[in-house]
């Protein structure tokens, strides 16, 4: 476990640190630490890794525009009703330490909740705000930054949390022309929206716990549109996604799963091995301070399966500008009416200038930390570090607003608009499918009704929100849009990419970005299925004592496809649903391929089991120790599968029988079983496929023994007994249950291209 040294007086990191793991109890429980990044003002927006655009210089804004601007523009914000956390004013909680001024975490927190406590409201509710010019340019930004005490995510919490709004504006027609909000890390695009009504006062739906701030501008004042539909405007108007077809037409940004019928369930931060409320510095913090319990889970993998009863979003309390009086009229209506209506209670809050905070250094507090499982066999593949938010006025962001337009046409539309912007290719129309954008959709894998039971699954669209982190950035990517995972700011390289949800198994694979490919789809062709907990099977499989060198491995259903697709480096772990049944394929080095039967329930997969488990639940991995390529492992795949499904096709035939006492149902037919009735149909089919059996099992012999001209002619006669196959299983349908039907064709498909490649493989 990641465990952080208990000081008081630790500075406000932005660059995540090296950790360490250890298994627990036959598990590895990855206490990941993710960095913070909301206040690092990383440049890393989307398009860009690393460098920013040659933006036009900034200078402070007229005092007294600024004021008017900020008192215009100043957001009514609807929080969640079990939200804890509220904008407040920092500078209660500030103390001197090695002769700065710091917020410590400590006191803000603790402090905090002891003065909500006493005064039953939240205590001193503030917005603080900043304005920036550009120069020869009428544009300027109104930023509207907000501080709580407090972060609470599943895959990102820490000490201090700093959110913003930026209303850019044009100051020759008094416009707005672009609301930027700020989302959960620098690797997610933020909620945007261009051009925005300027006779309605913006409007913010900060996420509960992490507050990541979402638009609505949308005719419901409480609620989020991704798009448009019935009437109501789209509350984001991002970049889609055009290059993977699954996700087509969909904005990118985060959104806000809650109000959008997605599950998200949160987690408890840990300090020092134990839940913080427990903390003897936090006498004021108990758990009921924390996210309601009802929305909880103590780690991801404290379930057995995905929560489907978490409740969705209700709005609680409105913060409204304190001096916003109900004769401000809105193209909605009267805003303090339109909150009163909406909110079950509003709070007014205070415009308070950000120059009176920049006396503060830093905002400080240890490390935290919580559960980020990994399958053991890649329990390598990632750390790092929860740390504090750092200090806005700090960030290049806060005087070049510009930098946090992460929607590549919005840029562009800015750029086009106003000399000041950098109309920068790599910020673009094409910066969400920049050569750094890693995408995926995570779903969720279940059994099939078209499959035999427990032998096929499909994929539906996932309940809950998940959490993606990639090793090369310590800090983990929330899904949106019921299981979309976009990441910008990926270095050209290889990596590896774990995705965590709660109730269900860890999911890990190694993906290369290429400057070859302007988005990379991570999973099998863009997918992630995960599995629930109590539905988990693991295969392993290991080179250690294998005479090749493994660089790949795939996993495909017989259903649902392939759902596992991934460079390896000699061993892998994949965790599997035990309703299905599976073909693992392995390749080394010199791209020759092997293939392996993996059936969960009768525990096949042409290797050994072992006894130990790191959380998947359910019986032991399903072990590949000495895997192999080429013709032999090949041909005895082929066998395998035939012969699994002769026997489901005898098993099924001998049903039949039973309950027919008229034997072959009327019909007559050949010897062979090419004609007659079903019952004819069928017995002629398993004889095609105890055919095949016999000649996959003489063409592995051939190629074990070395010859290679007889492997060759077996495997000829092998494709020609799956070609008889075919045409058995044609009359054999109506005869067979419509599963196993389905199955055996399936499986007709896959022995057809092991044989192919088994005829095509460079060594036996």
């Amino acid at each position: 476990m990641n465990r952080a040294p208990d000081e008081r007086d630790g500075e406000s990191g932005t660059d995540p640190g090296e950790g360490s793991d250890e298994a627990l109890s036959n598990r590895v429980d990855r206490r990941t630490v993710l960095g913070a990044l909301a206040g690092a003002g990383s440049a890393a927006v989307a398009g860009c890794s690393g460098s920013e655009p040659n933006d036009a210089s900034t200078t402070d804004l007229d005092a007294d525009r600024l004021d008017e601007l900020a008192a215009r523009f100043a957001p009514t914000l609807y929080f969640d009703s079990a939200e804890p956390w509220f904008p407040t004013d920092p500078r209660p909680y500030i103390v001197e330490e090695d002769g700065e001024t710091v917020v410590d975490g400590f006191e803000a927190f603790d402090g905090y909740h002891e003065r909500y406590d006493e005064a039953g409201e939240p205590p001193d509710p503030t917005v603080f705000y900043n304005g920036m010019r550009y120069e020869d340019s009428p544009l300027a930004v109104v930023q509207f930054w907000l501080y709580s005490a407090f972060d609470q995510f599943t895959a990102n919490f820490h000490w201090h949390d700093w959110e913003v709004l930026h209303v850019f504006v044009d100051l020759d027609s008094g416009d707005p022309q672009l609301y930027v909000a700020s989302s959960h890390s620098r690797s997610v695009p933020n909620n945007e929206f261009l051009d925005p009504d300027p006779g309605v006062v913006p409007r913010i739906l900060p996420e509960l716990g992490s507050h990541s701030s979402t638009l609505s501008v949308n005719e419901q004042a409480d609620s989020f549109q991704r798009v448009g539909e019935e009437g109501l405007l789209a509350d984001i108007t991002n970049t889609t996604i055009d290059t993977v077809e699954d996700l087509l037409g969909i904005p990118i940004a985060y959104g806000l799963p809650r109000d959008e019928g997605a599950r998200l369930p949160f987690v408890v931060p840990e300090y020092e091995g134990e839940p913080i409320y427990e903390h003897p510095d936090l006498p004021s913090v108990t758990e009921a301070s924390l996210v309601d319990g009802a929305l909880t889970v103590r780690s991801l993998d404290a379930l057995r399966s995905p929560p489907t009863d978490l409740p969705l979003r209700e709005t609680g309390i409105a913060f409204r500008h304190r001096e916003r009086s109900t004769d401000d009229w809105t193209a909605d209506g009267d805003d303090a009416a339109i909150a009163d209506e909406v909110a079950k209670s509003v709070v007014e809050y205070d415009l308070v200038e950000s120059a009176e905070l920049e006396d503060i250094a830093a905002f400080t507090g240890p490390q935290l930390s919580f559960e980020f499982a990994v399958p053991e066999a890649v329990e390598d593949a990632v750390a790092g570090h929860i740390t504090t938010t750092g200090v806005p006025w700090e960030q290049p962001r806060y005087e070049n607003p510009a930098l946090d337009i992460t929607a590549g046409n919005h840029r562009s539309e800015i750029a086009a608009r106003y000399d000041a912007i950098a109309d920068d290719p790599s910020f673009g129309d094409d910066a969400a499918g920049a050569l750094d954008s890693v995408v995926a959709r995570v779903t969720q894998a279940t059994e099939s009704d078209e499959a035999p039971a427990g032998e096929g699954l499909t994929t539906t669209d996932a309940g809950v929100e998940s959490f993606v982190l990639i090793e090369s950035d310590p800090e983990a990517v929330p899904t949106f849009a019921g299981g979309v995972a976009v990441a910008n700011g990926v270095p050209e390289g290889e990596h590896r990419l774990t995705v965590n949800g709660a109730g269900q198994t860890p999911h890990s694979e190694t993906l290369t970005v290429s400057a070859d490919e302007p988005v990379t789809r991570a999973g099998a062709g863009g997918e992630i299925p995960l599995v629930a907990r109590e539905d988990a099977r693991k295969v392993e499989l290991d080179d250690a004592e294998s005479d090749v060198d493994l660089t790949r491995t795939a996993i495909e259903d017989d259903f649902a496809g392939r759902i596992y697709d991934s460079a390896i480096d000699g061993s892998d772990a994949v965790y599997v649903h035990a309703g299905g049944a599976y073909t693992t394929e392995v390749r080394d080095a010199d791209d020759e391929v092997g293939a392996y039967r993996v059936s969960p329930d009768s525990s096949s997969a042409g290797g050994e089991e072992s006894d130990d488990d790191d959380g998947g639940g359910g019986p032991d991995p399903i072990r590949i120790e000495r895997p192999e390529t080429g013709a032999a492992p090949l041909a005895g795949y082929v066998a395998d599968v035939a012969e699994e499904t002769r026997a489901a096709v005898a098993d099924a035939a001998a049903e039949r029988d039973d309950g027919d006492d008229s034997g072959d149902g009327g019909g007559g037919g050949g010897s062979d079983g090419s004609g007659g009735g079903p019952s004819n149909a069928v017995n002629g089919l398993e004889r095609a496929l105890a055919a095949a059996v016999e000649a996959a099992e003489r063409a592995e012999q051939r190629a074990r023994e070395g010859d290679g001209e007889g492997t060759d002619r077996q495997l000829a006669n092998v494709a020609d007994r799956i070609a008889r196959i075919e045409e058995r299983l044609a009359a054999a349908r109506e005869g067979l249950p419509p599963g196993l039907a389905n199955a055996t064709g399936r499986r007709v498909e896959q022995a057809t291209k092991r044989v192919e490649q088994a005829q095509n493989a460079g060594k036996l």
